[in-house]
């Protein structure tokens, strides 16, 4: 009896949601991805690379596309989720009838739903009625280019029930991605959520031309203050020191390859938003989850004047030189 491989949806087809699949096929998964648009669909079929992100990369020949969800979503042991975490809540009302009993959805999604403060995986069960233990966050310091490039690299993965996160993992581990394994889904989206709005902080100083010293600073207190949104929501410490956390952080803030980082610098060199969206291109989570960030803060008591100010700033309600004067002017306090 010929064993069946298992099968991967991967919705859509972006650069990271390119970049898993390429990382599940090569761990022996067969992988469909759910593709807008018609043409990347096509090309993928056909030529095996996608076009609209690396037209350079072959990708393996068990990856597939369609535009047809209930096609992807046929037989799907795993749901892999890379959408803008702002559509997630429609895109999944529209999905769910088409998603199995026993699939189970992994989020790549590093964004805090605007109005709900709710993180992706909260989402998902809200939006599907998927019990939480079916849902599994994946995590940590991956640019998606270095990744098709085969270059090592590392995540967390994370569930309520350590059998589906083992699952995850085994059907994510290659020769040069290596996933370990967590229960603490809210430290790891916190982590994964933050750590964009500090990267646009990062940027920002960047375009700004200040020096390492001062984006060094912003990395450590961003950590700390993300720290505090997530351990006050129930996080466990030690996961924002690790690969989700702080990984993560470094990767996103020190890589010109990192979108966020990337629109930030556009905003430092005086860019308007209109024009940093269009020099950027790609969605950049930590614009739209700013305001939700620290709506959240707000209610919990949390203070995080780096995810203010870059709030204020996105919202023009300070300029870049009223905004650095704002960082460098806070009381002095001990360090925590």
């Amino acid at each position: 009896m010929t064993q069946r491989h298992t099968r991967a949806a991967v919705f859509s087809a972006g650069s990271w949601g390119t970049a898993v699949g390429k990382i599940m096929a090569d761990a022996g998964t067969n992988v469909i991805m759910h593709a807008r648009r018609g043409k990347i669909a096509d090309a993928i079929n056909a030529t095996h690379r996608n076009p609209g992100y690396f037209p350079d990369v072959e990708l393996p020949p068990t990856v597939t596309a369609t535009t047809d969800p209930a096609a992807a979503l046929e037989g799907a042991d795993f749901l892999v989720l890379s959408i803008p975490a702002q559509s997630l809540r429609a895109s999944l009302t529209a999905w769910a009838p088409h998603i199995g009993p026993h699939t189970v959805i992994v989020s790549l999604m590093k964004g805090i739903e605007i109005g709900s403060g709710l993180r992706a995986s909260q989402v998902i069960t809200e939006a599907t009625g998927i019990a939480a233990d079916r849902v599994a966050v994946l995590s940590g310091p991956n640019l998606a280019r270095e990744i098709m490039g085969g270059q090592p690299a590392a995540a967390t993965i994370a569930c309520p029930d350590e059998d589906v996160a083992h699952r995850v993992q085994r059907a994510c581990h290659t020769t040069y991605f290596r996933p370990y394994t967590s229960t603490d889904v809210a430290g790891c989206e916190f982590g994964g959520a933050v750590k964009n709005v500090i990267a646009l902080a990062v940027g920002i100083a960047s375009g700004m031309g200040l020096g390492h010293n001062a984006q060094s600073m912003l990395i450590t207190r961003g950590l700390a203050e993300t720290t505090r949104l997530a351990t006050a929501l129930g996080a466990h410490p030690a996961t924002l020191a690790g690969l989700a956390g702080l990984g993560d952080l470094v990767a996103t803030c020190s890589s010109p390859l990192s979108r966020n980082r990337t629109f930030g610098t556009h905003i430092g060199q005086g860019l308007t938003m209109a024009e940093a969206t269009a020099a950027t291109r790609q969605t950049t989570e930590g614009v739209k989850s700013a305001k939700a960030i620290l709506a959240l803060a707000g209610i919990h008591g949390v203070e995080m004047p780096l995810t203010e100010i870059v709030s204020d700033l996105l919202h023009e309600k300070v300029t870049l030189d009223q905004a650095a004067a704002a960082l460098m002017q806070r009381p002095p306090k001990p360090e925590r």
